[in-house]
């Protein structure tokens, strides 16, 4: 790949990506869809190159958190179903309509601002082309998060049924306890909730066509969640959940093979030689144990790498480890290159990623900041350019 005219960028693996999803379509089988969960600027990896690789590769339907989301990808040519997962504001469920997104319900509020749009009445099998309120229902079995709960289920959808313009395309929960457990109990009981709530509401005369619970843990380790529509989360991007995900699928032979698809680098900025003892960045926080080759890196906090790397992380520079030194400023830090034959000033340096034969994983940066995999690629800063390879 031609390197950028940028000093930091993100590579995005096509093949990655579409490997990921593949090998979901082979675990999951043919009785439900995916959803390829691109919310959050598609978990830092960039919300319109992943949609489109994603529609590409088999994924039925694209997950964003809000309406400006679904807005951006449609104005770039996505054509897939999308549900906003995230809360809509009542002033916001007319974009929702104008440009074809469904949307997650859970409270009154959402339905009196459908009514307020005085839609025309439509039938439960309209065109999507008709305009209308296509609307998911989020049922709270146990999460305590999004999501109606209890007797408030079948007041909402009744309410929801008698809203002219509205079709209940849909009705979901969320799972509390997966990944962070070898133990399915909680999760079962939240499975048994939702084959409840289904129940009242087919006895209530309402039956979805589309039901998903399934986020990537439990699309790999229980088949039960898999209903028709199964959410690809942060396996799409290639990263485990938990490790007590890893270690169930392993124990019960549902392990994928999952490629990672984000690999962030920048380039060395700067080179000095300085003495044994020499102090480095802000605070003098840390000093060089020997006569020292330095490489300064041009990326910091600001760009989403987590100050809590100071003195601890480590970046990849012709194949070498090479430690971080002092301090993570919001701009730059220092890193030691003592042990890199023939380094240079632009030389290509990764943050995350692979470079010959050394690796540092999203897992890697997380335990040394006392995080999950999640958070470091999704704080990437989103204004870093993404660039698809293949």
């Amino acid at each position: 790949m031609e390197q950028l005219a940028s000093k930091t960028w993100v590579e995005i693996s096509r093949s990655a990506i579409s490997g990921n999803i593949k090998a979901f379509r082979s675990h999951v089988g043919s009785g439900a869809s995916l959803m390829a969960v691109v919310k959050s600027n598609a978990y830092g990896h960039g919300l319109v190159q992943v949609a489109d690789v994603a529609q590409r590769a088999g994924a039925s339907w694209l997950g964003v958190d809000s309406v400006d989301e679904g807005i951006m990808l449609r104005e770039n040519g996505i054509t897939k179903k999308i549900l906003v997962l995230g809360y809509t504001l009542a002033d916001r469920v007319a974009d929702c309509v104008g440009h074809d997104l469904s949307f997650m319900v859970s409270s009154m509020e959402t339905v009196r601002a459908i009514a307020a749009l005085k839609l025309p009445r439509v039938g439960p099998h309209a065109s999507r082309r008709r305009r209308a309120a296509h609307v998911h229902v989020k049922v709270d079995t146990g999460t305590t998060r999004q999501g109606v709960m209890g007797d408030d289920l079948l007041r909402l959808t009744r309410a929801l049924k008698g809203t002219p313009g509205t079709l209940i395309e849909g009705v979901a929960t969320h799972y509390a306890n997966i990944e962070d457990t070898t133990d399915g109990s909680y999760a079962e009981l939240q499975l048994k909730r939702f084959h409840d709530a289904l129940a009242s509401l087919r006895d209530d005369g309402i039956d979805p066509p589309i039901r998903h619970t399934a986020c990537s843990a439990a699309a790999i380790l229980y088949p039960d969640t898999h209903f028709n529509l199964v959410r690809l989360g942060v396996s799409m991007y290639g990263l485990w959940p938990s490790k007590e995900t890893h270690a169930v699928a392993t124990r019960e032979g549902r392990l994928l093979d999952l490629r990672p698809v984000m690999t962030w680098k920048t380039v060395v900025a700067q080179i000095k030689h300085v003495k044994k003892g020499t102090p480095i960045s802000y605070g003098l926080t840390e000093r060089v144990s020997r006569a020292s080759t330095l490489a300064l890196i041009p990326v910091g906090y600001w760009d989403g790498y987590d100050r809590g790397l100071s003195s601890t992380g480590v970046v990849l520079i012709r194949g070498r480890r090479c430690k971080v030194m002092g301090r993570i400023c919001m701009n730059m830090f220092v890193v030691d290159a003592t042990d890199v034959p023939g380094i240079r000033v632009e030389d290509e340096v990764v943050l995350l990623g692979t470079q010959k034969r050394e690796s540092i994983t999203a897992d890697d940066i997380a335990s040394k900041i006392s995080s999950i995999n999640y958070e470091v690629v999704t704080r990437v800063n989103p204004l870093i350019p993404r660039v698809l390879v293949r």
